[in-house]
């Protein structure tokens, strides 16, 4: 990484730090959904835009994570047990679930992973006695960091920054190491990926298992932000939602789904000020994005980049090629 890209990851945390700051509750909420459907983003695009798989289910395993959480926390047990249990259960369900990957492959995958994430909202809708069916769960507490509570948003703001930011240094670490190049291989060629010796299975379960437990760390932190959960929350629609946060921004770019989160989380609290016309007006922006620019905002802007970027010329001696 270099020092430029450093010092501006160093200002945008500072940035994130003081955003807060002076604003109302409902801003600090917002900012707050940001951040952890950022942190799902995450963990979908190691699976769609590193592995190159498509999944329509990352918020039935948000849905896990703030299910075992809120259950665990009610019946009294600390907020970080909770999360353990909910990220390894969905890291293992992620397992089970990628094993159809094993046969099936893209919008074919697809089809698995919306069904399991409407199966998913049935099995949470219709066990009243565990879940709460439509009625849902309430009074999920708050944890407590070091003895200090995060009852109040802006402590709570804080709390999940410091998840985000562990969140990011984590999926940094995995896409440079030797299972992120192979994950990149998979997406890329899987055909000459496993000619190079790279086992096609188990990548595949891995970039499913690895993006299930971010969604899963991601549902654990909504459940005491909202302090309500019922089967809505996590319905194929927020799947959808989060897999246009993952193509907004640019999928295979490490920050495309922080990017993506923003577009679909903050840009309709900015355009309210147009009053029944916001949502057109995001539609339309979006729209004109995919049809313009299919490798997202962050693919747009390198571009751009491009075109004002000096270009090296060759010499006009070397085009040949060295004449023997």
């Amino acid at each position: 990484m270099t020092r430029t890209r450093l010092i501006l990851i160093a200002l945008g945390v500072v940035a994130l730090v003081l955003a807060p700051l002076g604003q109302g509750n409902y801003i600090i909420y917002t900012l707050t959904s940001w951040l952890l459907f950022s942190i799902s983003a995450m963990g979908l695009n190691l699976t769609l835009g590193y592995a190159g798989q498509v999944s329509m289910a990352q918020a039935g395993f948000m849905g896990i994570g703030a299910y075992v959480t809120a259950l665990m926390t009610l019946a009294g047990l600390p907020w970080i047990a909770a999360v353990a249990v909910s990220i390894t259960s969905c890291f293992a369900v992620g397992l089970l679930l990628g094993w159809p990957a094993l046969r099936v492959q893209h919008h074919f995958l697809a089809f698995v992973t919306l069904a399991f994430n409407i199966l998913l909202f049935l099995v949470l809708r219709n066990e009243e006695e565990i879940t709460g069916g439509s009625f849902g769960l309430v009074g999920m507490p708050r944890p407590s960091v070091l003895g200090i509570a995060t009852d109040s948003n802006l402590n709570f703001y804080y709390f999940t920054l410091a998840c985000f930011v562990i969140a990011a240094f984590v999926m940094w670490w995995i896409l440079h190491s030797p299972w992120g190049r192979a994950f990149k291989a998979l997406r890329e060629n899987p055909i000459r990926a496993e000619s190079l010796g790279l086992k096609i299975r188990r990548q595949t379960l891995l970039a499913f298992a690895i993006g299930s437990a971010f969604g899963g760390l991601a549902g654990a932190l909504q459940t005491p932000l909202v302090q309500f959960i019922e089967p809505g929350s996590f319905a194929l629609f927020h799947s959808l939602k989060l897999l246009l946060m993952v193509v907004v921004g640019g999928a295979g770019f490490f920050f495309g789904p922080m990017l993506g989160a923003a577009v679909v989380i903050l840009l309709p609290e900015l355009l309210r000020f147009t009053e029944g016309y916001y949502l057109i007006i995001y539609s339309t922006l979006v729209i004109l994005l995919m049809v313009f620019s299919p490798n997202g905002l962050i693919g747009l802007g390198q571009r751009i980049w491009n075109q004002f970027r000096p270009k090296q010329e060759q010499r006009a001696d070397m085009k040949k090629g060295f004449q023997l």
